[in-house]
């Protein structure tokens, strides 16, 4: 199995559209098909079709968080928590993403726009098509002084056989998502929130670690894989 990263990033200057910051990884395996991915925000699906005589299962997930602020709306958070639990597949696409824009404010009156998107996948085989996107924009149009931060941060967890999170697992996720809901909106600097921010992201791996740490495990997966993107103002 073969691991291939590619990773894209175009300055966006202040006033002009969404540019596009991606970072995609793509795992696979031979005889394993590829998956396009196309739903919904936030939306996930499974899906069973007949190839050759054999079950093949696919999954695709989506994970969308977009803040939008301006003078009549100056402050506005969005956050997202996701897990999604597949089980086997042979081939998954999954993509997060968190978009950011402040538009038309002042120094004096200034924005302030916050999306951040955590999503976390588990799926399970050895022979596994995964085609993971995980990206981010932050972008100020017009808008001096203000506080534009996207972070996307996506989780994928392989193990050979499906495993399912327990209990404990759920609550500990839960209460990372809780103190994630409360760091968004609490208004401290842009600088000081991405490295709290970093630190709840850091949180979810040792959980996630600590839950797969008995599974069994497939030669040539990592066992949770960590994809960050963060952008903003001020400063990157």
């Amino acid at each position: 199995m073969s691991t291939h990263v590619n990773a894209h990033r175009k300055p966006n200057p202040v006033g002009k559209s969404f540019g596009r910051k991606a970072m995609r990884i793509g795992l696979f395996a031979a005889g394993a098909a590829g998956i396009a991915t196309a739903v919904p925000a936030q939306a996930a699906t499974a899906a069973t079709a007949a190839a050759g005589g054999m079950g093949r299962n696919a999954a695709v997930a989506e994970d969308h968080t977009f803040s939008h602020a301006d003078r009549a709306h100056p402050t506005q958070v969005k956050d997202s928590f996701t897990v999604r639990q597949f089980g086997t597949v042979t081939s998954a696409g999954i993509r997060n993403q968190a978009n950011a824009v402040s538009v038309g404010c002042s120094v004096d009156a200034h924005c302030r726009s916050v999306a951040l998107s955590f999503q976390i996948v588990t799926l399970a085989g050895q022979h596994t098509h995964l085609n993971a996107v995980n990206l981010s924009d932050a972008a100020n149009q017009h808008c001096d002084g203000c506080q534009t931060l996207a972070g996307a941060y996506q989780f994928v967890v392989s193990t050979a056989r499906p495993i399912t999170l327990d209990g404990a697992t759920k609550s500990r996720l839960a209460d990372i998502h809780r103190r994630l809901d409360e760091l968004s909106r609490s208004g401290i600097p842009a600088v000081d929130l991405k490295t709290k921010v970093d630190a709840l992201a850091a949180e979810v791996t040792g959980v996630l670690h600590d839950a797969v740490a008995d599974a069994p495990k497939a030669a040539d997966q990592p066992t949770v894989a960590v994809q960050r993107h963060m952008d903003g103002w001020p400063g990157h």
